[in-house]
C-alpha cells in the first residue's frame, strides 16, 4: 500500500493469567467472531495508554489490576472493499485499515473476571494461547493475529 493511505490507529490489549489462559471476547455484532479488546488511539494519546483506556472501557480491567510485561507493533492490515466502505461511513474518513500496536498484561488476580456491560462484547473466554481459533477471526485480521501470537507466545 502506498504511504499516503490513511490508517486507523488502533491498540490491543491481551490479558493473560497466571495460568498462561488469555482473555477473549466475542463481539456482539458477530457472533462467533472473536478477539481481543482494542480499539482506537486519539489523537495525540499515546498506544500505551490507549491499550489501558479501550481494555477498561470494554472489559472493565484496571491498570492496578494487571502490569504490561511487554508490547510489540506496530502490525497493519487492510481493510476489504465492504469493511473500507462500513468505515468510511462510522468515521467519515477513508481509512486504507488499521496499524495496531499489541500490549501483553499479566493479571495480578487469576479469578478476575471482566464486565462486558457494553456494546462492544456478548461473551468471554480464558483460553491457552494454543487453543485460540484464529478462524474465528475475519480473513483479512488473521495474518497480524498470527504475527502477534509468535511474537509473545511463540506459535
Amino acid at each position: 500500500m502506498p504511504n499516503s493511505q490513511l490508517y486507523r490507529p488502533n491498540a490491543a490489549i491481551i490479558y493473560q493469567r497466571n495460568d498462561g489462559t488469555v482473555l477473549i471476547c466475542e463481539r456482539s455484532k458477530q457472533p462467533g467472531a472473536w478477539q481481543f479488546p482494542q480499539g482506537g488511539i486519539k489523537k495525540g494519546e499515546a498506544p500505551r495508554i490507549a491499550a489501558c483506556r479501550e481494555g477498561m472501557e470494554e472489559t472493565g480491567f484496571r491498570p492496578n489490576e494487571y502490569e504490561v510485561v511487554a508490547e510489540t507493533g506496530p502490525y497493519r492490515y487492510d481493510y476489504p472493499p465492504k469493511e473500507r466502505e462500513r468505515v468510511l461511513r462510522k468515521r467519515g474518513i477513508p481509512y486504507a485499515g488499521q496499524e495496531q500496536h499489541y500490549f501483553l498484561c499479566l493479571m495480578h488476580r487469576d479469578d478476575a473476571e471482566p464486565w462486558l456491560d457494553n456494546k462492544e462484547f456478548r461473551d468471554y473466554r480464558w483460553v491457552q494461547p494454543a487453543d485460540f481459533d484464529l478462524s474465528s477471526l475475519p480473513e483479512f485480521k488473521r495474518p497480524v493475529y498470527e504475527q502477534v501470537m509468535r511474537d509473545f507466545f511463540s506459535l
